[in-house]
């Protein structure tokens, strides 16, 4: 039981779209609220994908930059903040951030189709070099 427990897991950090796709179908049958469906799926799928990029730059490069993640994330949480408190002059935190974790869904999703690349075409050119 285990060993499958780390492998479900392993495929999810590995794979974030089949977490996405499975808590989306999952939720839809619960609510059968298309919208709310996609932004539970969204707000699961963030957090698989900053594992995949911390992972996927480990695998590259070898070295980790979890500390550089976590920079980022926080100088964007401070900088969603900062932005709420100028246009509304308060600073409601549920907005912030949820907000901030849709941003750094599409970040992280974005960082992550360029790593897949990046780290097939390095690869790709290891092998027939």
């Amino acid at each position: 039981m285990p060993g499958f427990f780390s492998a479900f897991v392993a495929t999810l950090i590995t794979v974030p779209m089949i977490g996405y796709l499975a808590v989306f179908i999952i939720s839809k049958q619960i609510t059968g609220n298309h919208r709310r469906s996609v932004n539970l799926a969204i707000d699961f799928s963030t957090f698989l994908l900053v594992l995949s990029v911390h992972f996927l730059i480990l695998t590259i490069w070898d070295r980790s930059y979890l500390w550089l993640i976590l920079i980022v994330l926080f100088g964007l949480a401070a900088i969603f903040v900062f932005i709420h408190w100028k246009f509304k002059e308060e600073i409601v935190l549920p907005k912030v951030f949820k907000g901030f974790w849709r941003f750094n869904f599409l970040l992280f999703f974005s960082a992550y189709i360029i790593l897949v690349v990046f780290g097939l075409i390095k690869r790709l050119t290891f092998l027939f070099a």
